[in-house]
């Protein structure tokens, strides 16, 4: 049985993208790239919401460039490897291997397919994770928080009316300033 776990970058001010939508602000360390490629090592099924789809469909071919780092070719294996459940009714295709697109997030056959797998599951985007969230299917969340402020005006990390239960169980500080927090949601 796996477990449903909210992935997701965020900005110290806790923002998701910046106003623009924009991910520029959003560039981690080296030591936060191989640290976020270790939890995603145990992941087997990674759902996202059409926008970051649309921002994380370049590691389809990321790192097979010339010059490209150990860590950028390292991610990119673990990506591609990954199976990807695209939630969005505007999208027309999907365009990456192993990408199933559908139209509709229903919670409960989220639920299910969780439970039957024998792997973790990460859903990411902050507007997919807050139906997610609302409808109480999330076991965890793991946040790994940049040194950055955006100003306000982004996409925020967590809905307005969360209202969760959250339990540490893990923290882990980063040379460049960045810190990772998971908790367990407390239902």
């Amino acid at each position: 049985m796996g477990k449903l776990t909210y992935l997701v970058i965020a900005s110290l001010d806790g923002y998701a993208t910046d106003r623009n939508g924009g991910l520029d602000w959003a560039d981690a360390s080296e030591e936060v790239q191989v640290f976020i490629e270790g939890l995603e090592r145990t992941t087997g099924t990674m759902l996202y919401g059409r926008r970051l789809y649309e921002a994380m469909a370049l590691w389809e071919t990321m790192g097979d460039e010339p010059g490209a780092s150990q860590v950028t070719r390292n991610y990119a294996d673990v990506w591609r490897a990954h199976r990807k459940v695209v939630y969005s009714s505007s999208l027309e295709s999907v365009w990456t291997t192993r990408t199933e697109l559908v139209r509709t997030f229903d919670p409960a056959e989220v639920r299910r397919m969780v439970d039957a797998a024998d792997h973790d599951v990460t859903v990411g985007g902050a507007t997919l994770a807050a139906v997610a969230l609302g409808a109480g299917i999330v076991d965890e969340i793991g946040l790994v928080i940049l040194p950055a402020l955006i100003g306000g005006g982004g996409l925020a990390v967590f809905p307005a009316d969360a209202d969760l239960g959250l339990t540490l169980l893990d923290e882990r500080r980063f040379a460049d300033g960045a810190v990772y927090l998971r908790y367990a949601v407390i239902r």
